[in-house]
């Protein structure tokens, strides 16, 4: 079952690069209290991941901070390490990159994008959300394979 508007995200812990390497973060230290934007892509260094998805938060990230949101996090079903260097190669300072490396978390959302037949194996779906206090209170699913409905400027216009 899909997660849906008005549900708690579930608890899981995932990963984002420290100074010291990969480190485990939970959920509830990323959304409790928070209002947060997660975007999530099927995969980092994929063309429209790199070219649309990800430049628009880049981009906006400070007026989407503005708008009230404490922090602006892009995940994928990568490992720490590919989410650090990507996230370096976008310059991508103001987001945090965060690897849900198993996709367990993904799997927990009812968000699994099964891409094996382009060789990717299984991912995330492409889709937003706007999480406060660790409940969804907007999201938006990109079904098609564009990036659209998860769009910085279209989250930007539920702010």
């Amino acid at each position: 079952m899909t997660i849906a508007k008005g549900d708690k995200l579930p608890e899981a812990t995932l990963m984002v690069m420290g100074e010291e390497g990969p480190a485990p973060i939970t959920t509830g230290e990323l959304f409790n209290g928070k209002k947060v934007l997660l975007f999530a892509v099927p995969g980092a260094f994929t063309p429209g991941c790199s070219m649309t998805h990800l430049p628009g938060f880049v981009v906006n990230a400070d007026k989407i901070k503005a708008s009230g949101v404490d922090s602006i996090i892009c995940m994928s079903v990568n490992d720490a390490f590919v989410m650090d260097a990507w996230g370096k190669q976008q310059n991508a300072e103001a987001i945090t990159m965060l690897a849900d490396g198993n996709g367990d978390f993904t799997e927990a959302l009812g968000l699994v994008l099964d891409a094996r037949g382009f060789g990717l194996g299984t991912r995330s779906k492409r889709f937003a959300m706007i999480v406060e206090d660790g409940t969804v209170t907007a999201l938006n699913i990109d079904e098609d394979g564009g990036v659209d409905v998860s769009s910085a400027e279209t989250m930007m216009a539920l702010l």
